[in-house]
């Protein structure tokens, strides 16, 4: 196939997956003008990456997993940049970073980093499943993407979220 080809491919492959692509968007933001804004932010993420799709892999989870790592990183940047302002008599705290939840702090990075080590630490058997639920796959998809029952990627799934549950104790 010749490269012309393969991007016009790539191209109407993403083309179609948007109204997919806006729904997932939708569901991650909750808001319609930032669904909107994600889409195309991923499009162009997409676009731009392109020479990184390995071909004869799963399109649509590439894509969305690209979707949810920027829907991540925008999120943790907001955090990080927000700002409260107190309109009590005591301006001392004026401009002092959002903290109400530890959001942004530097023991949410690392829970977020040791959540993550612990889904890449899962068997193969789960992980797989697990991590493409994470990106938005239903459980039929999952499961003809894998060729297994939907039974098996429902209990692998489960399995695997007491798993993360077992090993993330000290998180709760």
């Amino acid at each position: 196939m010749t490269k012309d080809k393969q991007n016009n491919n790539f191209e109407e492959e993403l083309i179609g997956l948007q109204p997919n692509m806006f729904s997932f968007a939708l569901s991650l933001t909750a808001d319609r003008f930032n669904a909107e804004d994600l889409l195309q932010e991923t499009s162009l993420k997409v676009l731009a990456n392109r020479e990184k799709y390995k071909p004869n892999t799963n399109f649509k989870g590439w894509v969305f997993t690209v979707m949810r790592n920027l829907f991540i990183n925008n999120y943790h940047r907001g955090v990080r940049t927000q700002k409260i302002i107190d309109d009590s008599a005591d301006l001392s705290y004026l401009g002092s970073q959002k903290d109400t939840e530890g959001l942004g702090t530097p023991d949410h990075e690392l829970s977020l980093k040791e959540i993550n080590e612990a889904i890449e630490s899962l068997d193969e058997a789960y992980q797989v499943p697990f991590s493409l639920y994470l990106s938005g796959f239903k459980y039929k998809e999952i499961a003809d993407q894998l060729e297994l029952p939907i039974g098996t990627v429902k209990s692998r799934i489960f399995f695997a979220r007491k798993q993360l549950q077992s090993s993330l104790q000290d998180f709760r």
